[in-house]
């Protein structure tokens, strides 16, 4: 790869990986017993999307250290990506998600698939939370028989026992906080475990800590990822609620259906008047809401200001983390890398 980072070709060739990789476990999977083939299908099928943000952070954290381009490093940043999709799939079998990326959810495909049988939903059900568990199984796989040195994965070893250990509570804070009365400081903490770092800090400091970087650069990489990492999830909130089904591949109600601890609801319930919140209460975690009602929700969240104070902390949240480059002492190409990637993972419609 050349010093200029090309995130297309970054993506294809982690798509690549990716793609072959899955296929011959798929492989395994059905020599087993054919039964197994829609599993090994769905399997292939879950890291088919996505950005590889997660794999290019890791990526530069490697090369901010200083360290060439790697077909081994790659594998191991590609991990990254199959605990993303290990991620999507238990998050949309919790939340009960019909679509991610204008398709069915894993549960949902699956339950098509099983029509007629006895208990289909709850089959499907359990067979995309184990779909879900193989992936992250796969992740680690691919990690350990990358090709870099074992003393370099010891190196990263701790980080990856803490991004699993703190996805799985950002995750179970979520399902607690869920239904509960709006709290910024809730939503903020479960942005920061479930998403913000394991998207970029943590694959940013396991690429750091795979090329032996030192402290003082793993704490700048830090620093810039925490902030970073919430402004790629307080663009979700948005994009949730505001975004296009079109571009966003998912439905507009759905945080709405789910009355989940989004950062964009407890800004609008903390300024909302008693009517406001009244109304708001009424919508909240109702399943059969419409377009009418996401249309009210809009005007109210924006009569509020919701929308324009999750912008600003997005905002400012980039400029803190691309601020925390300037003195790290890498090389231009990393510095200006990782800045184009704080740009493509917050100013984007999807």
């Amino acid at each position: 790869m050349s010093e200029r980072w090309d995130p297309t070709a970054f993506k294809e060739r982690v798509d690549t990986l990716l793609r072959d990789f899955l296929a011959e476990e798929a492989g395994h999977l059905v020599r087993i017993d054919p039964a197994l083939q829609p599993v090994a299908d769905h399997l292939q099928r879950a890291a088919g999307h996505g950005k590889r943000l997660r794999a290019a952070f890791c990526y530069w954290g490697w090369r901010a250290a200083d360290q060439p381009d790697s077909d081994a490093l790659l594998r191991a940043a590609a991990s990254m990506e199959l605990v993303h999709a290990a991620a999507i799939v238990h998050d949309d079998l919790i939340d009960d998600s019909p679509l991610r990326h204008h398709l069915p959810t894993v549960h949902v495909s699956l339950e098509t698939a099983l029509a007629g049988r006895p208990r289909a939903r709850a089959a499907a059900r359990s067979l995309a939370m184990l779909i879900g568990d193989h992936l992250m199984a796969l992740a680690g796989q691919l990690f350990a028989v990358s090709g870099l040195p074992a003393a370099y994965l010891a190196r990263a070893r701790p980080m990856w026992a803490r991004l699993a250990r703190e996805l799985v509570a950002g995750e179970c804070l979520e399902i607690l906080s869920t239904g509960t009365g709006p709290d910024p400081d809730v939503s903020m903490k479960v942005v920061r475990y479930k998403t913000a770092k394991y998207t970029v800090e943590q694959p940013l400091l396991i690429g750091s800590l795979l090329a032996g970087a030192s402290p003082a650069l793993r704490a700048g990489l830090s620093a810039y990822g925490m902030p970073l990492g919430e402004a790629f999830q307080l663009r979700d909130d948005l994009l949730g609620l505001f975004g296009e089904p079109g571009d966003t591949g998912k439905d507009s109600l759905d945080d709405l259906r789910g009355h989940r601890p989004t950062t964009l609801l407890a800004k609008a319930w903390q300024a909302a008047l008693p009517a406001q919140r009244e109304h708001l209460a009424r919508v909240l975690g109702r399943r059969d809401l419409g377009e009418e009602q996401l249309r009210e929700m809009r005007e109210l969240m924006i009569d509020l200001e919701a929308p324009q104070e999750v912008e600003h902390m997005i905002t400012s949240r980039v400029r803190e983390a691309v601020g925390h480059l300037d003195g790290l002492g890498m090389s231009r190409h990393a510095r200006g890398a990782l800045t184009d990637l704080a740009r493509s993972a917050t100013d984007r419609r999807t």
